[in-house]
């Protein structure tokens, strides 16, 4: 068994089972945010295909690339925002190498 099954995207209704109030007031929000506004649903799409790149989530990144190429991005484009978030993410964590640095600092004086 794996850990994420292609299907489970399609299933994810479920997760609002036991608290529909909640999940439907998530939709909402969560499909405004989709919308066009200062920022076009093609340069959303690709934010959110970057951000879930970032989190590492399987899910996300199938839905968001589906997202993309329904929106009119083009591979180029969606491979230039996968390596603006793994940017970001390789600079955060070399970034947190201060945090060694002063550990060891703190320890050898």
């Amino acid at each position: 068994m794996t850990y994420y099954e292609e299907d489970d995207l399609q299933r994810f209704s479920e997760v609002g089972k036991h608290r529909p109030d909640l999940f439907e007031k998530f939709m909402t929000w969560y499909q405004a945010c989709q919308e066009d506004g200062a920022l076009s649903r093609r340069e959303k799409a690709l934010i959110g295909l970057a951000v879930a790149h970032a989190l590492q989530c399987p899910y996300c990144i199938d839905s968001y690339s589906q997202s993309c190429l329904e929106s009119g991005s083009n591979m180029e484009q969606m491979t230039e925002a996968i390596h603006m978030a793994s940017a970001i993410r390789g600079g955060a964590s070399l970034i947190h190498g201060l945090q060694a640095h002063k550990s060891v600092n703190k320890v050898s004086m």
